[in-house]
């Protein structure tokens, strides 16, 4: 019942204040307070001490009860001002992979000129993490979330809370950030990688000497090309950053194809895409992603690496490109998700 109720006050909350995209100031409408079990406690230990009060007519102990219900409605005040103007940054994760633990990095400042303590965020009903923000300053605060499944991982409300003074009463509000983390797909699988084929794309890492003079077209610039293939003509008259190929840069090429996979169900297809892409990598293999629909050309380094994650982690299966070849075209992964992973 309880867990219910909390739910539906949650959902409330949320819908109230919708997800930012820039830091939250928590202002007065934002902020809630209600006693702790301790709060509870103390309130029925007054309500015993004012009908002993009344009972005996002592003035004594009129004046105890009367003081401590005056510290802890100052022990309310001080709660949640230790809140109020506090500015919430979103979080910031590096990426994992499915069934692993994401942490999530949230800023806490303080502009004014007092320091806050004991303030703490929360995650669900995990522990909370809690540290003292200086005056016009700011900490930091570690938040560990799962990735339960693989694509863009949405840490959803963040509760920020403060027990401060006394611990009777706790002050608290939500944040929601559409900001979020990305999770790769769980790399597992028993599939050897796939045999490397002749080809003569070239990647341009770590390519040696000048080439022959059987020239072979151009190609996009890749991190690592040699100054002295780039078309810097074509550069000067406002075009795209080219590089010359030759057929001498020949040379076999691994594809790890989504096609190679059949009739694996999706979710497989791309764990064992992953585990492939880790793997070519260990072992410094020129290596290249074919998926229904995008194609990344051969390539290798954290850059290459992270491409390939990031496509595979946002792939959505779509019967009509799996049927559909396009050998011939080189794209990237697509344009919505090539967006999305500049912005993060």
């Amino acid at each position: 019942m309880l867990q219910n109720l909390r739910r539906r006050f949650e959902t409330w909350v949320v819908r109230r204040h919708p997800p930012a995209t820039d830091p939250v100031a928590l202002t007065r409408r934002r902020l809630y307070i209600l006693p702790t079990r301790y709060g509870y406690a103390f309130a029925a230990l007054l309500f015993l001490l004012f009908l002993w009060a009344v009972n005996y007519s002592n003035s004594m102990g009129f004046a105890f009860t009367f003081l401590l219900a005056a510290v802890a409605l100052n022990s309310m005040w001080r709660a949640h001002d230790n809140l109020l103007g506090l500015v919430i940054h979103p979080g910031v994760a590096e990426p994992v992979f499915a069934g692993q633990a994401a942490r999530f990095s949230y800023r806490l400042e303080q502009p004014g000129l007092d320091p806050r303590y004991g303030v703490a965020l929360q995650w669900r009903d995990g522990l909370p993490q809690y540290v003292d923000v200086p005056a016009q300053g700011s900490a930091t605060v570690m938040l560990t979330i799962p990735a339960e499944r693989r694509g863009w991982l949405q840490p959803g409300p963040i509760r920020v809370l403060t027990r401060f003074p006394l611990g009777l009463l706790q002050a608290w509000s939500w944040v929601t950030f559409e900001r979020s983390g990305l999770a790769y797909p769980r790399p597992r699988g028993r599939r050897p990688l796939p045999a490397s084929l002749p080809g003569g794309g070239g990647s341009g890492i770590g390519e040696q000497g000048l080439g022959s003079e059987d020239y072979a077209g151009f190609r996009s610039y890749a991190p690592g090309d040699s100054p002295r293939r780039i078309a810097w003509k074509a550069v000067t008259r406002g075009g795209p950053l080219l590089v010359k190929r030759f057929t001498d840069q020949a040379r076999p090429e691994l594809w790890l194809d989504w096609r190679q996979l059949d009739p694996d169900p999706v979710e497989t297809r791309l764990s064992q895409l992953c585990q492939w892409v880790l793997k070519a990598e260990s072992e410094n293999r020129q290596y290249g992603l074919r998926l229904p629909g995008a194609q990344i050309s051969p390539g290798h380094g954290e850059a290459h690496r992270r491409r390939c994650l990031e496509a595979l982690a946002l792939f959505i299966h779509s019967e009509k490109a799996a049927h559909r070849h396009d050998d011939a075209v080189e794209t990237q992964p697509s344009v919505s998700v090539q967006a999305r992973v500049d912005a993060g």
